[in-house]
């Protein structure tokens, strides 16, 4: 059976919700399923262990890209992380009114791709409540369950 890890940060619960709503499709696509709060991972984890890693993050600030305050610091750790040619995919929440919808998950994104991991699929940008994006995410995640 394919394993995956969701990791997400979240203040206001869309992105947790997210990768909640994720995790669901994959189990039931057969995937056993991990899913942890940013807070409560060490980036030493990331890849290890998994035929595929999931990184979920809000973005903030209408000025500049900005993490949520829990994902900052695990961000800036990343490259601790060994995802040298492993399977990551990325999401994240947003508010499509500022400059940069979604810039967290181009960064997360960005950052992976520098760190030689491989992103199976286009990053999913969530306007806002995930519930009002289910068929969005069904989609997304059907197809990340296809590429493990």
């Amino acid at each position: 059976m394919a394993k995956a890890l969701i990791v997400y940060g979240s203040t206001t619960g869309n992105t947790e919700s997210a990768a909640r709503q994720i995790g669901k499709i994959l189990t039931r696509e057969g995937v056993e399923v991990r899913i942890q709060d940013v807070v409560k991972t060490k980036v030493e984890e990331l890849g290890q262990g998994v035929d595929v890693t999931l990184l979920g993050a809000s973005t903030w600030g209408d000025s500049e890209v900005e993490f949520q305050e829990d994902f900052a610091t695990f961000f800036e750790e990343m490259d601790k992380a060994n995802l040298k040619d492993k399977k990551v995919a990325v999401f994240g929440c947003g508010d499509s009114s500022y400059t940069h919808f979604c810039g967290a998950v181009d960064q997360l994104q960005e950052k992976v791709e520098g760190m030689g991991g491989k992103v199976i699929n286009d990053p999913l940008k969530i306007d806002g409540d995930p519930g009002d994006a289910a068929s969005d995410v069904e989609s997304w995640a059907q197809e990340v369950a296809g590429c493990i």
